[in-house]
């Protein structure tokens, strides 16, 4: 059942590699280096006050959506979602569109603002329909709407900064009007199914008294990876900012696509199977989802740090490249690491509903990013915050990965990573081994290549993850040769 859902989600990850690499290669073009850097830096309190006000709900509605369904009581169980959503989403423009209006920021700064506040509340009702669907095992409908709107509202950022001549506000006119069209599409409908009940008042206590926790830990799991760019922008200025952001998202959203991609499978799965089947089936979709985030995670970390260079090169501008390029090893194991404790360790308290363990996790690590980036940044510079989020990274999984085994037990996975680790150290010894090639497309092609062509065999012949079973023209034939 998880192989199903993985390939069902797979056009939302490639819709996002699209708009993720591609808003760093565009729009590190089509604005100066201090304009992108005032994006990167309104795009992180943007989605650090979503994260917020609004995420809590999301994994309250996710979180109860099994439940609801399976006693007949879905209908208000949406309509008391819609309900607190209208409440949020009404005070938030308000509140944040009067401390625009009278902020000291440059006329730029609050037009940006203004079109990243609108984005905000229409995507948080978006938001709403999306994990609705996706816990109700919807995962093709969920697909296409997701990924229609992550890259017509891509297209629409490019038109509205280049012929609207938005500037840094122009990308969050796109996104902004894109989600207003997918919820006009999809709202509609679960709406019409949506009817409240007497219990609405009680049943937005219990969704508060879950969700806040969880909103809690996001809120600074978000500040954890993305803080340092405030500490960055205040030692280093905006254009440094920038050139941190566009590393960070090259090398970030590789991975986090990945991640992503096996988390928004597996974890409605887990919960759904915890709900009906008990604690050991969950467990079963979790050791499944974890042997595959070694499978794909490990190789991409390395092969991402092993061609930092080039791909620095080819996709961002080249003021800033050098700069990107140097931290992009850095974190892209900064982002295997959070991965693994996101996706894979955090299930544990969200299994165990035990999100106040995890929230007081992640505001240990976020704290100690915050002092770590105050020592390492005027040392080190943009560097400097790419090892303090390393260290916090590595420090906060351990603690995630210790107090969730008391939780709710996961099991580890360690025959595969150890195996998913082996071959990711041969593939990265064949690509070291290569020359330099000039052009930078010609290099990262080709060790990239190299890469995928040294691992997947290794890979097959480990049979990481029950591997050979994706392929069934070729599973049997091989199994009987290997063995």
């Amino acid at each position: 059942m998880l192989n199903r859902h993985l390939i069902a989600y797979l056009p939302v990850y490639l819709a996002q590699a699209i708009v993720g690499f591609g808003g760093v290669v565009v729009f590190t073009r089509i604005l100066t280096p201090d304009e992108y850097g005032q994006y990167s830096l309104i795009l992180v309190a943007a989605s650090l006050i979503g994260t917020a006000l609004f995420s809590w709900l999301d994994a309250a509605v996710a979180r109860f959506h099994a439940r609801a369904a399976a006693r007949g009581r879905f209908k208000p169980h949406f309509a008391t979602a819609i309900r607190v959503y209208l409440f949020l989403g009404v005070a938030t423009a308000a509140l944040l569109g009067v401390a625009i209006a009278f902020s000291p920021l440059s006329p730029a700064m609050k037009s940006a603002s203004g079109f990243a506040v609108g984005h905000l509340v229409i995507r948080s009702a978006l938001s709403l329909s999306l994990v609705t669907r996706r816990a109700a095992g919807e995962a093709v409908r969920y697909s296409i709407l997701q990924s229609l709107t992550l890259v017509g509202g891509f297209a629409l950022g490019i038109v509205f900064t280049l012929a609207g001549g938005l500037g840094p506000a122009g990308p969050f006119a796109g996104m902004a009007l894109a989600a207003l069209i997918a919820c006009l599409i999809d709202l509609p409908v679960l709406l019409s199914g949506a009817k409240p009940d007497r219990a609405s008042g009680v049943r937005a206590m219990t969704f508060l008294a879950y969700g806040a926790p969880v909103a809690f830990s996001l809120m600074f799991e978000y500040l954890l990876s993305t803080g340092d760019r405030f500490v960055i922008a205040g030692f280093l200025g905006n254009a440094a900012t920038g050139a941190y952001a566009a590393g960070y998202g090259i090398a970030d959203r590789s991975l986090d696509i990945v991640f992503i991609w096996l988390g928004a499978a597996a974890g409605p799965l887990a919960i759904t199977a915890l709900e009906t089947e008990g604690p050991a089936a969950a467990r079963r979709v979790m050791k499944q989802a974890g042997a595959l985030m070694g499978l794909i995670g490990f190789p991409a970390a390395l092969g991402l740090a092993l061609v930092a260079e080039p791909l620095a090169r080819l996709m961002i501008a080249p003021e800033i490249a050098a700069q990107a390029a140097a931290i992009m090893p850095w974190i892209a194991l900064a982002g295997l690491l959070n991965g693994l404790m996101t996706y894979y360790f955090h299930e544990a308290f969200i299994l165990g509903r035990q999100p106040r363990a995890m929230a007081l996790t992640m505001m240990a690590g976020a704290a100690f990013n915050l002092i770590l980036n105050l020592f390492l940044v005027p040392a080190l510079g943009i560097a400097g915050a790419a090892i303090a989020t390393v260290i916090a990274y590595a420090v906060s999984l351990l603690a995630c990965a210790l107090l969730g085994q008391r939780t709710f037990a996961l099991p580890l996975p360690v025959a595969d990573w150890i195996k998913a680790g082996a071959a990711a150290v041969i593939m990265g010894a064949a690509i070291l081994a290569l020359p330099e090639f000039g052009p930078a497309l010609v290099d990262l092609v080709s060790r990239v290549a190299v890469g995928v062509g040294v691992f997947v065999p290794l890979a097959l012949v480990f049979n990481i993850a029950g591997c050979r079973n994706f392929l069934p023209g070729i599973g049997r034939p091989l199994r009987e040769a290997i063995s």
